[in-house]
């Protein structure tokens, strides 16, 4: 009998210890179930994104530095001024100049006066062109002009004005006979006066047919020499267009033209160029400082378009395309995002420790003063929409025996779930595959180590 009473005592001692377990295990399985993050998994539009981060940079930068030695003389401008390509940002004294800089300047003068004497023959090669066609059109007008003055009508006017000149001179020799009797006779006689008329109106054609005869003379004379002298003209045009046909070398006036260009190079040593417009972001040199060739001078960045350099997957390459949108935010502006835009994508990748990146540039479509060259930048770039699809939070997606899961909470029960992934975002990710639906639990915090019977059961 006591044995007995042992035994059922053992037995009951035995019940309440699994009582106890049972309650403890159950409290523990509340407190896990209590412990767990949760979130509902949801349909929505998804914003497809591939990030990746980069460092801000001007649209052009240039590290300017001194080409020869000397002591700076003049600095044109200060830290933060905006200059014009070609604009002179600094120059040394002449006086401190190497010697063949100081000398470039005779050889610049040397160099222009060959050029110009070079060009100067090639316009006196256009104007005896020129002087030849005015010549000729001088030869051919008096030779218009003396055909008039041809050997039989020459001979036969002037016949006809000697012959003229002749009887005119006899009808004033008539009439100073006819007039000689009466010359002592009063002059207020008649006779006299109409006789005395006659002489003067010979006297008058006499010399009118001597005038008419010397102009013809006077007339062939000048068009002959019209003539020799428009063909004199043309002997010397020809002859000098004879002498400046070739014009001057071709490769004398390259000759030329590259010393003026190696000259003007030379003179340049002495002056710092901005080589594009910008901003002076950086100077260095001061009036009276001694430099050597290689000091730094200045830096000028074009700020006018800020870039991002970022390096992106050969995976996702090919998701990226010019024109889309990207989001950027950086450490340096706490709670600001910017806007920006693709603007370039590399077409050949570059390996790094086994592993082939793209680079793609984005622009700052809304860039302000906050935002400076060489801050680091988290950059999402925007590379599909999506309408009413089931998301997940990235936070929530697990690898278990190399399969993609999330877990989920079931009637207080913790699951596995197998999904396939589709379009992500920054956040969340698209469920293309898997036994899952908008409004179930999803556990952001499970177990990193499952005890007892091992991880939960799949859903299938």
């Amino acid at each position: 009998m006591k044995k007995w009473i042992n035994i059922l005592i053992i037995i009951a001692v035995l019940a309440l210890a699994a009582l106890a377990v049972w309650q403890w295990q159950v409290r523990q399985a509340r407190l896990q179930l209590d412990s767990y993050q949760t979130v509902a998994a949801v349909r929505g539009n998804l914003t497809s994104t591939i990030g990746a981060t980069g460092v801000v940079h001007s649209n052009q930068t240039a590290l300017l530095t001194w080409q020869t030695s000397g002591t700076v003389g003049q600095v044109n401008f200060e830290l933060g001024d905006q200059v014009r390509a070609e604009q002179v940002l600094a120059s040394l004294e002449r006086t401190s100049l190497p010697q063949n800089v100081i000398l470039a300047q005779i050889d610049l003068n040397n160099a222009e006066k060959a050029l110009q004497e070079l060009k100067n023959s090639q316009l006196a090669k256009t104007q005896s062109t020129q002087a030849l066609l005015e010549a000729r059109r001088l030869v051919i007008e008096a030779e218009q002009a003396l055909v008039r003055f041809s050997e039989d009508r020459y001979k036969n006017e002037l016949e006809r004005a000697e012959n003229r000149v002749v009887s005119t001179k006899k009808s004033v020799e008539d009439a100073e006979k006819a007039f000689e009797p009466y010359e002592d006779v009063d002059p207020e006689n008649s006779v006299r006066k109409r006789l005395e008329k006659d002489l003067q109106d010979a006297q008058l054609r006499y010399e009118d047919a001597i005038r008419q005869r010397d102009l013809l003379l006077l007339q062939h004379d000048q068009a002959k020499a019209a003539l020799e002298a428009a063909q004199a003209r043309l002997a010397d045009a020809e002859r000098e267009v004879e002498r400046l046909k070739n014009g001057p070398d071709p490769q004398d006036i390259t000759n030329a033209e590259a010393r003026i260009a190696a000259a003007q190079a030379t003179l340049k040593l002495a002056n710092v160029l901005a080589p594009f417009a910008g901003s002076i972001t950086a100077l260095s040199s001061r009036p009276g400082d001694r430099v050597a060739p290689g000091s730094v001078a200045f830096q000028i960045d074009d700020l006018s378009r800020l870039l991002v350099d970022v390096r992106i997957s050969e995976v996702d390459i090919n998701r990226v395309q010019v024109g889309q949108p990207a989001t950027m935010t950086f450490d340096a502006i706490p709670g600001k995002q910017y806007q920006g835009v693709v603007m370039t994508v590399d077409r050949v990748g570059s390996s790094i420790q086994g592993v082939v990146d793209f680079t793609v540039t984005i622009e700052l479509t809304d860039a302000d003063e906050a935002v400076k060259p060489g801050m680091t930048s988290a950059v999402n770039i925007i590379v599909e929409q999506f309408e009413n699809v089931l998301q997940v939070p990235n936070r929530a997606v697990r690898v278990q025996e190399g399969r993609r899961v999330v877990y989920i909470l079931r009637n207080d029960q913790l699951l596995a779930v197998e999904i396939k992934l589709g379009a992500s975002s920054e956040l969340n990710s698209e469920v293309l595959e898997g036994n899952l639906s908008a409004g179930d639990l999803l556990v952001l915090n499970p177990p990193l180590v499952f005890e007892g019977n091992g991880p939960p059961p799949f859903v299938r």
